[in-house]
C-alpha cells in the first residue's frame, strides 16, 4: 500500500475565525459539516488535493496536521512509539474512518487514518 497524505486539518480555538480568515483570503468555503460540532470540511477547489478541515483543538494547542493514509491505525502508531515516537491521540473511530495522531521523536505531530 502506498502512503499519500489524504486529509489535512486546521485545529483551532476559533474555528469560526479561522473560517473566516481562509475564506477571505483564499476564497474556501465550508463543503459540509463533520463528524462533531464545529467540525467542517472545506473546498479549496482541488478534486484531487487531500480532504481539509477546520475544526475545535483536539488538544491543548492551535496546529496544522496532515494525515497519511495506513491500513491499520492501532498498528502504525505502536509502530511509531516503537521508532521513538509518542501517541498524542490514540486510535479511534468516527463514522467511516478511524484515526490517531503521534509525534516523532523531534517533536513533529502527524496523523493516521484508514477508512474503516
Amino acid at each position: 500500500m502506498s502512503h499519500p497524505v489524504i486529509h489535512a486539518e486546521i485545529r483551532s480555538t476559533d474555528p469560526d475565525a479561522t473560517r473566516r480568515f481562509f475564506a477571505d483570503l483564499f476564497g474556501w468555503t465550508v463543503a459540509s459539516e463533520g463528524g462533531f460540532p464545529g467540525y467542517t470540511f472545506i473546498d479549496t477547489g482541488s478534486e484531487d488535493g487531500p480532504a481539509v478541515a477546520i475544526s475545535p483543538l483536539q488538544g491543548s494547542e492551535d496546529e496544522v496536521l496532515f494525515f497519511v493514509a495506513v491500513e491499520d491505525v492501532a498498528a502504525t502508531l505502536k509502530k511509531a512509539v516503537e521508532l521513538g515516537g509518542t501517541i498524542t491521540q490514540p486510535a479511534q473511530e468516527v463514522p467511516g474512518v478511524s484515526f490517531g495522531v503521534f509525534t516523532d521523536a523531534q517533536g513533529h505531530r502527524v496523523g493516521v487514518a484508514s477508512n474503516g
